[in-house]
Order: structure tokens, then C-alpha cells, then sequence
């Protein structure tokens, strides 16, 4: 890991990190991918510090898979009794190079959190350390449609 990437996983505790990744690598094992054969495992930290966790859900006719950061970011809201707020974003791929969340799911993460440190890793040595923001720059979101 280089300078920049540690500074920017200090923002983010180290633990919340680790517990992070955990609750990734055990989501992507459940995936649902018969016909990918792409596992993906994405947990997501919320600003009350609880977590969620997700996985690939694939379909017969495609368009209606969801994936594993959509699906974690998905059961948070709908077990949560307020707006939630995401501070980080961990994707796991038990590949050797990492993968960086898709354009859907970059614009629902900012949906709930613009400022989100996102976080991917693989079962390589490599990782993708960045923001949403650098992913998804001039956004389209909840501040566009503010009366």
C-alpha cells in the first residue's frame, strides 16, 4: 500500500476496515451466479457505524440482477428506521485484480453517500483506493432536485 492509499484508509479506521472485508469475502461465497461465474461480496459503513453487507444476485434474463454493493446498500434502508448515511464501501472479488463498483451502482452509492471512501480488493495484492467522488465525478443527485 503507497502513502496516499494509507492516508486515506486512516480516515476509516483500520478494525472498521478489517470488519469490512470479512463481512465482504463471507457475502461473496453466497453469491448467486450461475451464469457469470463472478462472485462479488460488497459491505458497506454507515456514519451510526453499523454495517451491511451484499452479494451478486443474478437472473435468468439479466437485467434483473443486482448487484452485491446494491444489494448491501439496499437492506440497509430497508432495516433502517432513519435516512442512512454511507462513510465506506468495501467491494470483494476473488479475483486477482480488484473491481471497482459498476455505473449504477456508483450512482446509487451516491444516493446515500456522496462523500463515501470506496475500497476494492481482491485475493491479489492489488487494491483500488479511492472516493465516489473520484469515481462518479459531477454527479447527478438528491442536490440536483432540491427545491
Amino acid at each position: 500500500m503507497n502513502y496516499e492509499a494509507s492516508r486515506f484508509t486512516m480516515t476509516i479506521p483500520k478494525a472498521d476496515w478489517s470488519r469490512l472485508r470479512i463481512a465482504a469475502q463471507e457475502a461473496a461465497g453466497r453469491a448467486y451466479c450461475p451464469y457469470s461465474k463472478f462472485q462479488v461480496g460488497a459491505a458497506i459503513l454507515l456514519d451510526d457505524g453499523s454495517m451491511s453487507a451484499g452479494c451478486n444476485v443474478e437472473n435468468a434474463s439479466f437485467g434483473l440482477t443486482i448487484c452485491a454493493e446494491r444489494n448491501a446498500i439496499f437492506q440497509a434502508v430497508a432495516r433502517s428506521t432513519a435516512p442512512i448515511t454511507i462513510r465506506a464501501v468495501l467491494v470483494y472479488t476473488p479475483t486477482l485484480q480488484p473491481t471497482a463498483p459498476c455505473g449504477a451502482c456508483r450512482q446509487v452509492i451516491n444516493e446515500f453517500g456522496p462523500q463515501a471512501k470506496i475500497l476494492c480488493v481482491c485475493d491479489g495484492e492489488e487494491e483500488i483506493s479511492t472516493t465516489l467522488s473520484k469515481l462518479l465525478p459531477n454527479s447527478f443527485g438528491p442536490r440536483n432536485l432540491a427545491r
